[in-house]
């Protein structure tokens, strides 16, 4: 079997076309899938947030919810 040998700007590009033919081909997959990091980010977020904050009893929110 013959070796292949790509420079790297060739490399970079070949990868470059490739990840645009994928999200052409899965667009709704794709779509879904960056949701779903986009959600991840804002809960860590939120947790981070969450952790330098004073805490709250349980009623508080309740009675907040219940406003809502």
């Amino acid at each position: 079997m013959s070796e292949i040998t790509l420079n790297p700007e060739q490399l970079k590009e070949i990868l470059k076309s490739a990840i645009v033919e994928l999200i052409r081909e899965n667009r709704e997959e794709v779509s879904k899938f960056l949701a779903e990091i986009i959600e991840d980010i804002a809960m860590e977020g939120a947790i981070a947030e969450g952790e330098t904050t004073e805490l709250v009893n349980r009623d508080s929110i309740f009675q907040l919810l219940n406003i809502l």
